[in-house]
């Protein structure tokens, strides 16, 4: 087949104004050109689904979902086979039914995507796909790892990893196989799911990773990604479906992402007037310009519960900065009290906070126990149903997922500063609403 050549194509590109000149000149072009053109990936590629440089032996792939992680997975495969004649591929999804559904005869699968002069021949009841070249593909299940002891491969494309019912067993049974060739190499391609098998994945040498976020596939419908951002922005959820993200709870972790997603409160929040009571809950920085002012709104709901119902917090702010940003909170919120850690600043916060607005009803504190002492009975409260997040704030959920019970902190940032405003918030809430406070001697 005669190569088109793409550096026309790149200057086409750059001179056409919009999608619907793009779609003229698609039109106008030769039926043998566009298919060259639908073949000819390295002009499609953007971002995470061009291959790492330099040698590894496995390439992850993890994204959120519509982000390409299939075509990428068998543009790699067919750019092997085609460099490879009589090469010995494993194709390892889920189960034998999915790896044939999406791998396989899927719209972004091996089938579809082949070059009209190498088409392979496919044999059902073998499991197994021919190319004209001799290379042949088998299917395997990730729930069947004994199906994978013995056979030896070039290469293999493995297809959400993190759905494989005997991940560890049929991983470890891959890797024993795949040692045909000079250079034996893997490609995974999967969405991140909490366990050990993608954890253990990123932590061997070899392992290179790349990934993006569903909305940087631009043939994605504009509609879907919208209606999904909308829906999960901002949760753990869409975290990890639409931007790849991958979480795992930290060992001791005060608040765990499961403890997270089920103190989900009511969305939207009714409003001020479904709070009997607010505070304000601030940190201050410790410095002048760089660290972020911890500004958390927490409330009394009519119902007897508690919530964090908005997150004002503030980053490279001068002390005036950050004290307007803590005054249009109460202002907003009709807070009843604010609360402020003074460790940093003593009389230096409650002067800057005064001189922002003088009627702040402010009530100055000292931590006199550790991050870990003061947070345990808060998240004591979110644990039994007593406490809950109205809404989504990531920032914050990230800091309180990064907490531990020995007093370490593993969460974004050197200091949780929001998860510190918070619990001085809820603190001082457990106060009115009667609940009683943990004593330490």
């Amino acid at each position: 087949m005669t190569a088109f050549p793409l550096h026309l194509l790149r200057e086409a590109v750059d001179l056409l104004p919009d999608e619907e000149a793009w779609a003229r000149f698609l039109k106008g072009l030769p039926e043998p050109v566009r298919r060259a053109l639908f073949h000819e990936w390295s002009w499609q590629t953007h971002g995470g689904q061009k291959p790492p440089k330099g040698k590894w032996r496995t390439w992850l792939l993890m994204a959120g979902r519509g982000f390409g992680k299939t075509r990428a997975g068998a543009e790699w495969l067919l750019e092997r086979i085609r460099k490879t004649p009589g090469a010995r591929i494993a194709l390892v999804g889920a189960t034998i039914e999915e790896a044939v559904k999406v791998m396989v005869e899927g719209p972004s699968g091996l089938f579809a995507l082949a070059r009209p002069d190498e088409t392979p021949e496919w044999r059902p009841t073998l499991g197994l796909l021919r190319f004209p070249n001799e290379a042949e593909a088998q299917v395997y299940s990730g729930a069947n790892a004994d199906g994978l002891r013995g056979p030896e491969h070039h290469f293999a494309w493995c297809d959400e990893l993190a759905k494989w019912k005997q991940a560890d067993a049929a991983w470890d049974n891959l890797q024993m196989g795949l040692r045909r060739g000079e250079r034996p190499r893997c490609v995974v391609t999967t969405t991140p799911k909490g366990g050990g098998i993608l954890a253990r994945l990123r932590a061997m040498p070899g392992t290179k990773e790349t990934g993006g976020r569903t909305d940087e596939n631009p043939h994605v419908a504009e509609a879907f990604v919208e209606w999904a951002i909308e829906t999960y922005g901002g949760t753990r959820l869409g975290r990890q479906e639409l931007d790849g993200v991958l979480f795992e709870d930290i060992e001791g972790a005060l608040w765990t992402r499961e403890t997270i997603e089920a103190s989900r409160g009511r969305v939207p929040f009714p409003g001020r007037e479904f709070l009997k009571r607010v505070v304000v809950g601030v940190d201050p920085p410790a410095t002048a310009g760089g660290d972020a002012c911890g500004i958390i709104v927490c409330g009394l709901g009519r119902d007897g519960l508690l919530y964090v119902v908005d997150d004002r917090s503030v980053r490279g702010e001068r002390p005036e900065g950050w004290a307007r940003a803590v005054a249009g909170a109460a202002e907003a919120w009709g807070a009843d009290r604010i609360v402020a850690e003074t460790n940093q600043g003593g009389e230096m916060v409650e002067s800057v906070l005064r001189s922002a607005d003088a009627w702040l009803p402010l009530r100055p504190v000292a931590a006199t126990r550790s991050k870990a002492a003061r947070a345990e009975p808060i998240a004591a409260l979110f644990e039994s149903g007593k406490a809950k997040l109205a809404g989504r704030f990531p920032e914050l959920e990230n800091e309180l997922a990064g907490m531990t019970a020995s007093g370490g902190y593993q969460g974004p940032g050197a200091s949780p500063d929001r998860a510190d405003a918070m619990v001085w918030a809820l603190s001082e809430l457990t106060v009115t609403r009667g609940e009683p406070r943990i004593r330490r001697l």
